[in-house]
C-alpha cells in the first residue's frame, strides 16, 4: 500500500494526466495501458488474462470491495487515499472507488476472431465510447460471437467504453480491420447491412435467421454505413419503425439486431 501524498507524482500519471491516445501508445503497442474501473470489471479483466500494473482506490475498499482483487495480485502496487484526494487527482468521482491500470492485451487478427464464430457484429466508424461499451454488452448478452471494428471506431479499451461494457470487452473476441469482406467470405459469412434503404428487407425476414453464418454491419452515429459498404453486403436490413420514427441510436439498434439475428 502506498499512501498518495503528492498527486503530481509521475507514477500516478496513468490515472490522471495521460490521454487515451498516450495510454494506447500506438507507436509501441506492447507498452500500451488501459484503465479498468470497478471491482467487477477489473475481476473480469484479470480472469481474461490481463496483466495489472497498479491500483488506485479509496482506502476503505482495501478491506471491502477490492479485498479479493488485491489477494489475486499480491505484488501489484496499490495507491490509496480518501475520496476527496482521488477526485482532485483524477478530476472525477470514482464510480466504484477502484481503478486498475493494466497492460493492453496483444491484438487479435481477424482469422483468430472468426475461427469458430457464427454471428459477428461489424462496426464502421462508431466513435462514441458509451455506444461502443453498450454494443459490446449487447453483443455478449445476445449471442454475438465476435466484434470487428474499423480503425475509425472508438477504442474498445477506452476507460468509459470498458466501464459501460461491464467488462464484456474482455469476454467477446474483437479485432480492428480495414478490409473485412474477403476474409468474411473466406470464412463462409453472409453479410447484412443495417441501413435505411428502400430495398431493405425487414429484420424479421426468415431468410436472415436461416443463414449458418451472418455478419451484421452497423455504421457511425450520424450517417450510418458508407454507401459502398451497403452495396457490398448480401442483405440490406432495417428494423420496422412506428410513429414516424426513422431510426434508433446505434447502441439500441444493436440490441434489437443481435437478438433477432442470433443463431437459432
Amino acid at each position: 500500500m502506498i499512501e498518495v501524498k503528492d498527486i503530481t507524482a509521475p507514477e500516478l500519471d496513468v490515472f490522471a494526466r495521460l490521454t487515451e491516445a498516450q495510454l494506447r501508445n500506438k507507436k509501441e503497442p506492447e507498452k500500451g495501458i488501459f484503465i479498468a474501473e470497478s471491482p467487477k470489471v477489473i475481476r473480469t479483466a484479470l480472469e481474461s488474462g490481463c496483466e495489472p500494473v497498479s491500483f488506485l482506490m479509496e482506502r476503505r475498499h482495501m478491506e471491502g470491495d477490492a479485498r479479493e482483487l488485491l489477494a489475486m495480485c499480491p505484488h501489484v502496487p496499490v495507491y490509496t487515499a480518501q475520496r476527496e484526494v482521488l477526485e482532485k487527482l483524477t478530476g472525477y468521482v470514482l464510480t466504484r472507488g477502484v481503478l486498475c491500470a493494466m497492460r493492453r492485451p496483444a491484438a487479435r487478427d481477424m482469422t483468430q476472431v472468426l475461427a469458430s464464430a457464427r454471428r459477428v457484429a461489424v462496426l464502421e466508424g462508431v466513435v462514441d465510447s458509451t455506444n461502443i461499451g453498450a454494443i459490446f454488452r449487447s453483443a455478449a448478452a445476445l449471442g454475438m460471437d465476435a466484434v470487428l471494428l474499423t480503425s475509425t471506431c472508438c477504442d474498445p479499451l477506452n476507460r468509459r467504453a470498458v466501464r459501460v461494457s461491464m467488462g464484456t470487452v474482455f469476454q467477446v473476441p474483437w479485432a480492428v480491420e480495414t478490409d473485412w469482406m474477403p476474409k468474411l467470405r473466406e470464412h463462409g459469412f453472409k453479410t447484412a447491412a443495417m441501413a435505411l434503404d428502400d430495398r431493405a428487407i425487414s429484420i424479421e425476414d426468415e431468410s436472415l435467421g436461416k443463414e449458418p453464418k451472418l455478419a451484421v454491419f452497423m455504421g457511425t452515429e450520424g450517417d450510418g454505413l458508407n454507401k459502398a459498404t451497403i452495396e457490398a453486403c448480401d442483405y440490406t436490413v432495417m428494423i420496422p419503425m412506428y410513429h414516424g420514427v426513422d431510426s434508433l441510436n446505434v447502441a439500441a439498434a444493436s440490441a434489437v439486431a443481435f437478438w433477432q439475428l442470433r443463431a437459432k
